[in-house]
């Protein structure tokens, strides 16, 4: 039997590298000003038969800090959730809500119509409507040997 030296702290760093991808923390950026956050939207991706369609969580984004673009296949929503006045008469105990940038990508597949894509907004919710294009089924075609 080997011995081994006992660290209780040793591997706290694993901890954070075995967590869900589904958690996406705000990072800390540095910047001119300071520090500053950035994090990145829950995203849910469904496909009909007719389009893919892409449903951003936003609560309290307003869609003119929206921003979504395509390029070269790349689908990216951006923008700013700004954080109101602070009112003079409320005394905050606790703040979870994350204010600051938030950026989220995504590669579209080739059998889209790019020209088509359209958003739309409804209860904090950005859905991003993106058609399929028509393509023929390929069949398997034999090649004779000569």
């Amino acid at each position: 039997m080997k011995i081994v030296r006992w660290e209780p702290f040793g591997s706290i760093d694993s901890i954070f590298t075995r967590m869900p991808s589904q958690l996406r923390w705000p990072r800390q950026m540095e910047t001119n000003g300071g520090t500053a956050f950035e994090s990145s939207p829950s995203v849910d991706i469904t496909e009909s038969d007719k389009e893919f369609l892409v449903r951003a969580e936003l609560p309290a984004v307003k869609k003119e800090d929206v921003h979504i673009t395509n390029d070269n296949g790349m689908l990216t929503i951006s923008g700013e959730r700004k954080q109101k006045e602070e009112e003079k008469h409320e005394k905050f105990h606790r703040v979870e809500s994350f204010y600051g940038s938030f950026s989220r990508s995504f590669s579209l597949p080739e059998a889209v119509d790019t020209a088509a894509i359209r958003a739309e907004s409804k209860d904090g919710i950005i859905t991003i409507h993106v058609p399929k294009t028509k393509t023929e089924e390929k069949k398997a075609k034999e090649i004779k040997v000569q």
